[in-house]
């Protein structure tokens, strides 16, 4: 379990490092936003770690089960997530010289019947002023939630059923995209949804989540093949999976930074985690990537400004084209962002 101080000020500011090229502009292509018990991540809160040193431009907001409402049919709950941003994100206008909260994934329950998802989606376009974008119903089904920081609550078999699948592809003819995240183990079962909707942008989140805790903490070595395996062959069967390339430093992934008396460096990040970057990039291609914080979860291992300078450590042999289109471009235009 992470450190009493992990993911606060004081904990975070025991790492401080000089901003590693600061004009690279910046699409922070995944981040949440609510309020939990003293754990409260608003406008403000992002306002001070995307104005920490880069350039970040805008944002994408991906639901995260904040401000749903607690009356009214269920179904309906999470139209009060997708509102919630929107106002934030009219605040964030007041100051232009702040990253703008661009775009909204939300999520509604893709099982549910096809005239009752187009009234819903309908209903997140029209709460998102214009910013809507897809949805998040994700997959990640934990075999052993007590192990797991953030156990996934999905359906064992969610992949494989037709009526969310039917969702799905629902999402590809209108024009939304689909966003999730799911654990290692699944990574096969998402092979299948991916071919099973080729007509919908599916935007694979955290790099397939490989675990390194409870019984997975003592192998990372082993498994490290089969997810390379896994990975590739769902970027070259599937070419409308997109990667989001973030979301490692999550307690769960098992690098410990989240036990310790001070957060990693950027250094540290990268020395752990650049084989699964530098893989994942040579899989499925610069304009099939973006690189995402996840923030606030993975503010329990690093601060935003070392993680930002990190990734651009991971990417630094790159051309500037290349880098631009990790960091901006993929972003911009899976989201349609221009």
């Amino acid at each position: 379990m992470p450190h009493q101080e992990a993911g606060t000020g004081p904990w975070l500011a025991r790492v401080v490092e000089d901003i590693i090229d600061p004009d690279q502009r910046i699409i922070d292509p995944h981040h949440h936003l609510w309020r939990r018990s003293g754990r409260d991540y608003l406008l403000e809160d992002l306002w001070r770690d995307t104005g920490s040193g880069h350039r970040v431009e805008k944002t994408v907001f991906v639901e995260c089960h904040a401000e749903y409402r607690v009356d009214g049919p269920a179904a309906e709950a999470p139209l009060g997530e997708t509102a919630f941003v929107a106002s934030e994100a009219r605040r964030a206008e007041s100051d232009q010289g702040q990253a703008q909260i661009a775009a909204i994934v939300g999520r509604v329950d893709l099982r549910l019947p096809t005239d009752q998802l187009h009234n819903l989606l309908d209903q997140h376009d029209q709460l998102g002023e214009g910013r809507f974008r897809g949805i998040r119903h994700a997959g990640a089904h934990a075999r052993h939630p007590e192990a797991l920081f953030i156990a996934g609550a999905a359906p064992e078999h969610l992949y494989q059923d037709e009526n969310y699948r039917q969702g799905i592809r629902l999402l590809g003819h209108l024009g939304w995209t689909f966003d999730t995240w799911h654990y290692h183990y699944q990574n096969r079962d998402f092979l299948e949804l991916a071919k099973a909707c080729p007509e919908t942008t599916m935007i694979l989140d955290h790099f397939g989540t490989p675990l390194g805790v409870g019984p997975y903490a003592d192998s990372r070595d082993a498994r490290f093949g089969e997810w390379q395996d896994d990975v590739a062959q769902i970027a070259r069967e599937c070419p409308n999976v997109v990667a989001k390339l973030g979301g490692m430093a999550m307690p769960d992934n098992g690098f410990g930074w989240s036990e310790r008396d001070r957060p990693a460096t950027s250094d540290e990040f990268v020395e752990a985690q650049r084989p699964y970057y530098l893989h994942m990039i040579e899989c499925f291609g610069v304009g099939r990537c973006m690189m995402e914080s996840n923030f606030p979860v993975d503010k329990y291992s690093i601060s935003y400004p070392v993680l930002y300078n990190g990734l651009k450590k991971m990417v630094a042999h790159l051309s500037p084209y290349d880098r631009d289109q990790l960091f901006y471009g993929t972003a911009t235009k899976v989201y349609r962002l221009e």
